[in-house]
């Protein structure tokens, strides 16, 4: 007779992440990823094996300041003692921040409305000691009003064809950009962007168009162009993964920096 005191729960938790020491989020064989990490905690923690399923699958090198993962238990550890078992199994560069729970058809990422990646770049001739390991540095002068200008190309409906990678010619490419942003504070420039989804490499290929005319080398209407060739040759090259951060993920009903803690 099954034990009607058995409940099962979907938790779902917003974790922060340097995805330095990482092969990216997905469990890979052989490798250190970030769903590998977690899910050896929740199994130390519940005694059995757990899928933990994250809202977007960030390649090695890139980090997170606002990831929305869920798992399905049975435990009746609440959300905020998960936090802190979960902490303290996990190293030092993986931090649960929240966890609630959510109904048991949440789906962390079939459920994602938007999600908003953002890529810093280190603009100096002197290298970085401190931020290393989470910018992108450029030497040269970038002129952050032309790759502004340029970027207002890529916002709306597009079919973004030209900047993803390894993409089979049946795949969907049209993507919604909500907006692109491009800001420097001081020596930082930072590309902001918010959109319904993105394809492989997608926002490392964008930053590295825009820097051809942050560089002076292409007006800002040739990313119109290239965006228009749907022709992966034409863009700029990805920028390192180092600089590119998942900062948040919004559901159905959230509002912008409630990181998907909004009930469902």
């Amino acid at each position: 007779m099954a034990d009607s005191s058995v409940r099962k729960r979907n938790v779902r938790i917003v974790v922060e992440y340097d995805g330095t020491a990482y092969y990216g989020w997905q469990i890979q064989k052989g490798f250190k990823t970030v769903q590998g990490e977690l899910q050896r905690a929740v199994k130390e923690i519940v005694g059995k094996e757990t899928l933990v399923v994250g809202a977007g699958r960030t390649d090695a090198g890139v980090h997170a300041r606002g990831q929305v993962a869920n798992f399905h238990t049975v435990s009746r550890l609440s959300c905020a003692k998960f936090v802190q078992a979960l902490n303290a199994h996990l190293p030092e560069d993986i931090a649960v921040l929240s966890a609630v729970e959510v109904p048991l058809e949440f789906h962390s990422q079939f459920g994602a409305h938007e999600k908003t990646y953002e890529y810093a770049i280190l603009n100096r001739p002197a290298r970085t000691a401190l931020r290393r390991t989470v910018v992108h540095r450029v030497t040269p002068p970038l002129d952050a009003a032309k790759m502004a200008e340029a970027a207002a190309h890529l916002a709306g409906t597009h079919d973004f064809r030209a900047f993803g990678s390894e993409m089979s010619k049946k795949e969907n490419s049209t993507r919604t950009i909500r907006e692109f942003a491009v800001t420097r504070e001081g020596d930082l420039v930072r590309f902001r962007v918010t959109g319904d989804g993105f394809l492989y490499n997608q926002v490392r290929s964008m930053v590295g168009t825009l820097l051809e005319v942050g560089l002076g080398k292409r007006p800002p209407e040739w990313v119109r162009d290239v965006r228009d060739s749907l022709d992966r040759t034409k863009a700029g090259a990805n920028v390192p993964a180092k600089g590119l951060t998942l900062v948040e993920v919004r559901y159905e009903g959230t509002r912008p920096g409630a990181q998907g803690t909004a009930a469902e």
